[in-house]
């Protein structure tokens, strides 16, 4: 059964988009010069892949932006976290 990407993967997705394409880069481009497979990027790219810290501090760096940018407006609701139940006391 295929992963059902989460809302956070998107947004993350769509800014790192927003920034290559801004900056006339293709994925190989980017690939090159972050150390990153270009597959992996288009999985970030599209929604279906959330990258590491690392991985978003490096394209960071690539399309010139603070991480902070890639980040900035998630909230814990664009994850698909199960809830947690308290435990009674």
């Amino acid at each position: 059964m295929p992963r059902k990407p989460s809302a956070a993967a998107e947004f993350i997705g769509a800014r790192i988009e927003e920034a290559r394409i801004k900056d006339s880069m293709t994925y190989d481009d980017l690939a090159s010069k972050t150390g990153i497979d270009s597959s992996n990027i288009r999985s970030y790219t599209s929604g279906r892949a959330t990258p590491s810290v690392q991985s978003l501090i490096r394209i960071s760096a690539a399309l010139g932006q603070e991480p902070g940018y890639f980040i900035n407006g998630l909230t814990a609701e664009l994850f698909d976290l199960p809830r947690r139940r308290d435990k009674a006391s």
